[in-house]
């Protein structure tokens, strides 16, 4: 489609192509190159971590996240209703029970003045999940966590380059992951990161990634785990994508407030929160709910925006509503009016680090005509 503008287009104009001709001339491909350890470094120290562990992807993350914290059969994990289903598959395959919240009708994260109700003797963790670029208000989930003696796994795929309070997003709790698929800040094509302070966490996490070979026995395995290597050509594409994260952030915050200033006023739209007193919107992705006083629902939005070339995405399907879930017999009598309203009115536009200013005007000007 000659026209068409996609919801992601990644920048790769820093020293990708030297990075990769390197790892190709020297024949280091494998996960065994120079440039694996060199990202996993970079990268915790940008969050302000002591040990990074790469691994294939963000999902993979959440699943050796939670069982390198021990966390499993009946154990209760507090997670949000409006998330991306690896949250809630990785706390289900580990055998402990996924407990959710709903989220917050303003920021879209999970209400945090909900989740001490859903505290019972059986509750071992929080995951706290940023969504779309805003920060979980994070000061209230990590008193509860003291107050009850909790973990905390962060989920800030959706947060590289972010802070809460000054302070790095994947710098709180026990055990922070992050996603590099190619509409994130950082990209590697496939992969993710494991960041932690603990050097025990941070060993097993090592195992976990790697059949959980024992350094003195290689081939003698006290636990099962999974090959979650990346490859020195991945870690060589998110290093030098790592060496732009300020460059990025900056136009991703542009290509918010720009969007702001050509659909304000769409009075059918509700835009993102710009602020909130604990940060900053970076707009991750560019997000819109439609008012209930609209007929169009998102479906129907999308659809005609596809229609004139624009691409969309619709917003995150609440997981109590998930059917592979209710096939397994979870969240019965489970209500999270919020994240069931926005699921079905809302949807996020092209926001990706390639997108030009054109074509976010282009793109405002064919809400405004769907709307107005």
């Amino acid at each position: 489609m000659a026209n068409f503008i996609p919801v992601n287009q990644p920048l790769l104009d820093g020293r990708e192509k030297e990075y990769i001709n390197d790892c190709l001339d020297t024949g280091w491909v494998s996960s065994e190159g120079a440039y694996v350890g060199k990202f996993e470094a970079s990268f915790a120290g940008e969050v302000n971590r002591a040990y990074g562990i790469t691994v294939t992807n963000g999902s993979m993350a959440l699943e050796a996240a939670v069982i390198a914290l021990g966390l499993g059969e009946g154990d209760e994990v507090i997670v949000t209703a409006f998330t991306i289903i690896s949250c809630v598959s990785a706390i289900v395959k580990a055998g402990a029970v996924p407990v959710l919240v709903d989220c917050d009708p303003h920021t879209w994260n999970m209400d945090v003045e909900a989740i001490e109700k859903k505290i019972t003797p059986r509750t071992r963790a929080i995951m706290a999940v940023h969504i779309y670029g805003l920060p979980v208000d994070m000061e209230p989930v990590l008193n509860l966590a003291d107050k009850y003696n909790l973990l905390i796994i962060e989920d800030a795929a959706e947060a590289i380059g972010q802070s809460y309070r000054g302070r790095a997003c994947g710098s709180f709790g026990d055990i922070s992951v992050f996603s590099f698929y190619p509409n994130k800040l950082v990209t590697t094509g496939e992969g993710g990161m494991i960041v932690t302070d603990s050097k025990e966490i941070a060993d097993r996490c090592m195992k976990l990634r790697n059949l959980y070979f024992e350094p003195e026995a290689r081939f003698v395995h006290e636990e099962m785990g999974w090959n979650l290597r990346i490859t020195n050509i991945q870690a060589a594409l998110g290093l030098a994508q790592l060496e732009r994260l300020g460059q990025h952030i900056d136009r991703k915050i542009r290509i918010g407030r720009l969007y702001n200033e050509c659909l304000q006023d769409v009075k059918g739209l509700v835009l993102p929160v710009q602020k909130t007193d604990y940060a900053e919107n970076m707009y991750w992705i560019y997000g819109v709910v439609i008012n209930d006083d609209v007929s169009m629902t998102a479906r129907e939005a999308m659809k005609s925006l596809a229609d004139r070339n624009i691409g969309t995405r619709p917003f995150f399907y609440p997981m109590h509503q998930q059917p592979v879930f209710k096939k397994m017999g979870l969240f019965k009598g489970v209500s999270c009016p919020v994240s069931e309203r926005i699921a079905k009115r809302g949807f996020y536009i092209p926001s990706g680090l390639g997108i030009t200013d054109e074509q976010i005007k282009q793109v405002s000007d064919e809400i405004k005509n769907l709307f107005l």
